[in-house]
C-alpha cells in the first residue's frame, strides 16, 4: 500500500510550552496546542489507595450528589440573628471563610466588625470599636460553623436581621443578612456614618416590611429564581440582576399590601436600585443545598469554599468539619478608577459557596457580560465553564445554561479530581481595597489555590478503609 503521508498536511501537536509553536505559527504551520497541567500531588500511593477504594467514594459521592441535588431551599421567614442562628450570642460575631483570630484579620475585615460594634452600640468610634475587638471580650467564629453565609468580611453580629432558609427536603436551616447595596458598605470593610444609618434602617424599615411580606407570601422558592436567572444572563454570583429583578415580582405586592404606602415604597425602591439584592439569598440557598450533602462517609465532594480574606478554605462532605486552609490570593480585575492591584486585597468572602453549588464562575458561561466586565470574552466564559465539568461530579439536574444546549451546570466539586488534574476551581468575585474604611475597588476572576485542596486530598485519602 503507497504511503500518502507526504501528500498529506502537516499536523502539529505541541506537548510542552506553548512559546514552542511560536516558531510554527511564524512558518504559517497550524498545530494544536495539548493543554496539560500536573497532578497536584505527587505520591502515587495516594492515588493508589483511593483507586483501591474507588467503588465505595463514587457511591459515597452519589448519595452526596442526591441529596444536594434534591434539595428544596425556600425563604421561609425572617427575624434577628441572636434568636434564630445556632449558637449565637451578642458579644459573638460570624465572619467569612476559615477561623481566624483578631491579629491576622486583613482590613476590611477589621473595618467590618468595628462597624458591626457600632452598630450594635458596644462602641461610639472606630478607635472604640478596635480597641474592643482586640481586647478578647468578642468572640469570632466563620458564618459557615453557625449554618450561616456572609458576602466578603461577612459580619453578622446579634443585632442584625436575617433572612431564613429552609431545604424542604433535609429539614435543614441557612442564615444570611441582607444585602447593603454597593459603594462604601461594611461587607467591604467601610464603618463611615452612612454605613451604621444604613444598616440601621435596613432592621428599622427593611426587616419589618420584608419579614411580613414573607410571612404573607408563605415563602419563597429560591431554586427556582436561580435556574430562571442563569436563563436571563445571570451567573447568581457577581451578576444578580435578573435573580434580582425575579424576586421583587415575587415579593412585590405582598410588600404593597402588608406595609404603609411610604413604608413599602422605600423598601421596594431599595430593592430595586440594588442589583445585587439577590446575592445573599443565592449564599444562602447555596449553603441550605450543600449542607444536605454534608457527612457522607468516604465522600471526596467539597461542600465548602470560603475566604476571610487572608485565608482560603474549604471542607469535604465525610471530612468531619475540618478546614483544609492556604493563603488566599490576590484576584485578576478591573480596577475602578484611581486603584490598582496594589490596593487589592486577597480574595475575601463566603461567596463561593455559589461556586460549590454549581453558579457563580462554574456557571459564568451563561452570563458572557461578566467576563467582559473583568476584561474578557464570550468564548472565555464558555472556556471557564467547560473546565470545571473535569473536576466535578455530576452536571446539575436544575441549574441549566442556554448556550450549551441547556446541559447542567458543572456541579460537585471533587477532591480527587482536582488533585489528579490540576485543574483548580474558578471563581468570580469583587475586590475590596486593603485597608479599612475604603470599600469595593474593582471586581475580577480567579483560580482556587492549590494548597487547600492537596490537604484536603492528602487527608482524604489517608482516612480511606
Amino acid at each position: 500500500m503507497k504511503s500518502t503521508l507526504f501528500n498529506e498536511e502537516l499536523k502539529i501537536v505541541n506537548f510542552g510550552l506553548e512559546s514552542f509553536r511560536k516558531g510554527l505559527s511564524d512558518a504559517g504551520v497550524k498545530s494544536v496546542q495539548v493543554q496539560f497541567k500536573p497532578p497536584l500531588v505527587s505520591d502515587r500511593k495516594l492515588f493508589e489507595k483511593v483507586e483501591k477504594h474507588a467503588s465505595s467514594v463514587a457511591k459515597a459521592n452519589r448519595a452526596a450528589l442526591e441529596k444536594i441535588f434534591a434539595a428544596q431551599p425556600v425563604l421561609v421567614e425572617m427575624d434577628i440573628a441572636s434568636k434564630v442562628i445556632p449558637g449565637m450570642k451578642k458579644n459573638l460575631i460570624l465572619h467569612a471563610g476559615p477561623p481566624i483570630t483578631w491579629k491576622r484579620m486583613c482590613g476590611p475585615m477589621r473595618g467590618a466588625i468595628a462597624a458591626a460594634l457600632m452598630y450594635e452600640g458596644m462602641a461610639k468610634t472606630h478607635a472604640e470599636a478596635e480597641k474592643l475587638a482586640a481586647s478578647g471580650k468578642i468572640k469570632y467564629a466563620p458564618c459557615h460553623e453557625h449554618c450561616a453565609v456572609g458576602p466578603m468580611a461577612g459580619i453578622i453580629s446579634a443585632s442584625m436581621p436575617v433572612f431564613i432558609v429552609k431545604n424542604k427536603a433535609g429539614g435543614n436551616y441557612a442564615y444570611a443578612t441582607m444585602n447593603e447595596g454597593l459603594g462604601k458598605v461594611l461587607r467591604y470593610g467601610a464603618y463611615s456614618p452612612e454605613v451604621i444609618e444604613r444598616l440601621k434602617w435596613m432592621e428599622t424599615g427593611l426587616y419589618p416590611a420584608l419579614k411580613a411580606a414573607i410571612a404573607l407570601s408563605g415563602g419563597i422558592d429560591l431554586k427556582t429564581i436561580a435556574a430562571q436567572a442563569l436563563h436571563m444572563g445571570d451567573e447568581v454570583h457577581n451578576r444578580n440582576r435578573a435573580a434580582t429583578s425575579l424576586f421583587y415580582r415575587a415579593i412585590a405586592p405582598a410588600v404593597i399590601k402588608t406595609s404603609p404606602p411610604d413604608v413599602a415604597a422605600k423598601a421596594l425602591e431599595f430593592i430595586n436600585g440594588n442589583d445585587h439584592f439577590f446575592l445573599n439569598l443565592s449564599m444562602a440557598l447555596s449553603k441550605a443545598s450543600l449542607d444536605a450533602g454534608r457527612g457522607v462517609k468516604n465522600s471526596s465532594l467539597v461542600v465548602v469554599m470560603a475566604r476571610n480574606g487572608t485565608d482560603f478554605g474549604v471542607q469535604l462532605s465525610g471530612g468531619g468539619g475540618r478546614w483544609f486552609t492556604g493563603p488566599a490570593p490576590v484576584p485578576d480585575a478591573l480596577y475602578f478608577p484611581g486603584f490598582t492591584k496594589a490596593d487589592a486585597n486577597p480574595d475575601i468572602g463566603d461567596s463561593a459557596i455559589t461556586e460549590t453549588n454549581g453558579l457563580g464562575g462554574f456557571a459564568i458561561a451563561a452570563a458572557p457580560a461578566i467576563v467582559q466586565f473583568v476584561g474578557g470574552k464570550a468564548a472565555d466564559a464558555v472556556s471557564y465553564t467547560l473546565a470545571m465539568y473535569g473536576i466535578t461530579a455530576g452536571e446539575n439536574n436544575v441549574y441549566r445554561i442556554p448556550y450549551l444546549d441547556f446541559r447542567g451546570t458543572p456541579t460537585g466539586i471533587d477532591v480527587v479530581k482536582v488533585a489528579r488534574t490540576g485543574i483548580l476551581p474558578f471563581i468570580d468575585t469583587g475586590v475590596a481595597h486593603k485597608k479599612a474604611g475604603i470599600g469595593q475597588v474593582g471586581a475580577g476572576v480567579l483560580s482556587a489555590p492549590s494548597e487547600p485542596f492537596v490537604k484536603a486530598f492528602e487527608f482524604f485519602a489517608g482516612e480511606l478503609r
